[in-house]
């Protein structure tokens, strides 16, 4: 089978930037640009802020997760304001990260091989693009339930809008608005155990760039498209 070494993809223009190494010499390909990066991570801490503070709302037993935002009072005027923030920076990343994330023949065929995907038979799977089936479904899923947390936490506002919905559509809403933030907390929860079983992943969204080597291995239609890129440049 070739490799990144041996099959490095069309020739690099000879004016072109050497690429970047890390420190033991391995070639390295940006992955996400700093700004990717940024919002990625202000969706990370709002959600966590959003998860622990809509827990202490949930249910008295959690009602020392109040503390994270201050105290009751103010986790019930912060909570809506920071989900309006979290709800803005996915919009920004979901409109950016569109294109990448639209299903192809390749994906339905790696889905057919979860097999393969679960017992780590890369090999066997189809080349993959910048992201893979399983992560353009949590993509879409993702979409799904920040949109259900929006209209739903609209309609429950009080101290805004509450006031202009009959007593059974706010009640709706707080059913709607629990079941989309438990599936919402259970895909983060798939997509940082994925994040932590994929060797690099993480490093790939705190430093931007990722190894030539874990390109081919893991986004090989990905490596192939940006190399070309780069020898047209």
């Amino acid at each position: 089978m070739t490799d990144p070494v041996r099959d490095p993809g069309p020739p690099v223009h000879p004016h072109a930037p050497e690429a970047p190494r890390d420190r033991f010499g391995r070639k390295l390909i940006l992955r996400y640009t700093a700004n990717e990066r940024t919002n990625h991570w202000l969706i990370a801490i709002t959600f966590v802020l959003l998860a622990l503070s809509g827990l202490a709302l949930f249910h008295p037993a959690f009602s020392p997760l109040y503390a994270v935002l201050g105290g009751g009072p103010w986790t019930r005027i912060l909570h809506p304001f920071i989900g309006l923030l979290m709800f803005f920076c996915f919009f920004v990343f979901a409109i950016h990260m569109w294109r990448n994330n639209l299903m192809t023949k390749n994906d339905y065929q790696w889905l057919r091989q979860i097999n393969d995907v679960l017992n780590n038979r890369e090999e066997k799977l189809p080349e993959v693009g910048k992201y893979n089936a399983g992560q353009k479904l949590l993509f879409y899923v993702l979409i799904l339930c920040m949109l259900g947390l929006l209209v739903s936490g609209l309609v429950m506002w009080r101290e805004y809008f509450s006031f202009y919905f009959p007593i059974w559509a706010v009640r709706a809403a707080s059913l709607l608005h629990a079941v989309c933030a438990f599936v919402l907390i259970c895909a983060i929860i798939v997509h940082i155990y994925a994040a932590i079983w994929v060797k690099g992943s993480i490093g790939a969204m705190v430093r931007g760039t990722v190894t030539w080597g874990w390109a081919w291995k893991h986004h090989r239609a990905w490596f192939r498209a940006v190399r070309k890129e780069s020898a047209g440049k």
